[in-house]
């Protein structure tokens, strides 16, 4: 599991610096160690440039190409409409997040070892062929959960072509969709959290005032009221098996 996570993140990081580095100017590059060029492998002055690139952009890979931005809003979501403000904390949110993210990308991860980690391993396939094959199962992945409207929008302010394929999407235009999509779609959870939580506010407050209590705050009676009817509801369990089937991964 350890291997598997490690070499998840190493090929959306690898993954993101290519897209950001196929923007840039083609420079030639010398290698000194023997190898021939043309055969698929880096040089170790590339390999230590997409390391750091990953390291530096594991909080934005994080957020923006897998499931997270979806749960985690979905969460403050649910923390604003019940009205509780430090509990439960950001930090166990946060924490629950990444291991539902984990869980939810845990096929795209197998599939990027079965048709690039493990031929790679096996001396199968240089490292740039696997850096290529392994792009593919995230593309299908984003693809899958990005509306049609929002990549083509990106396509149209990119001035891009349109794709014949999945596989001549380019990443920069991909993340930005993706990200756009997924935003939307957890507004739209959280649009649906905040109904009943709201019509209780709404029945307490019309109730208060119509028995003259205008001086006690609404919000010391719903707050119970609500966190009953979560508890009730079996709300963690509701919200999080909904938030995982709404992920779509034909094909995974």
């Amino acid at each position: 599991m350890k291997r598997f996570l490690i070499g998840l993140l190493l090929v959306l990081g690898l993954t993101a610096g290519l897209a950001f580095a196929q923007s840039l100017p083609t420079v030639s590059l010398t290698v000194k160690d023997g190898a021939a060029a043309g055969k698929g492998e880096l040089a170790s002055t590339i390999k230590v440039a997409l390391l750091f690139t990953l390291l530096a952009l594991t909080p934005a890979i994080l957020m923006l190409m897998t499931s997270f931005t979806r749960v985690i809003v979905s969460f403050h979501f649910l923390k604003q409409a019940i009205g509780l403000q430090g509990v439960p904390p950001n930090q166990v949110l946060i924490g629950l997040a990444l291991f539902i993210t984990l869980f939810i990308m845990t096929p795209v991860g197998l599939k990027i070892q079965k048709v690039a980690l493990t031929p790679y391993n096996e001396g199968k396939i240089g490292e740039t062929e696997a850096l290529k094959l392994a792009t593919g199962p995230v593309k299908d992945f984003m693809l899958q959960q990005t509306r049609e409207k929002d990549l083509a929008l990106f396509l149209e302010l990119s001035r891009s072509p349109r794709p014949r394929n999945r596989a001549d999407v380019d990443l920069l235009v991909l993340i930005p969709a993706y990200a756009l999509s997924e935003l939307k779609t957890a507004f739209q959870i959280g649009f649906l959290i905040y109904i009943p939580f709201l019509i209780i506010d709404v029945v307490v407050a019309s109730i208060l005032v119509s028995l003259g209590m205008v001086f006690l705050p609404p919000t010391m009676v719903s707050l119970p009221c609500k966190i009953v009817l979560f508890i009730i509801a079996d709300g963690w369990f509701l919200l999080i098996g909904s938030l995982v089937k709404s992920f779509h991964l034909e094909g995974f």
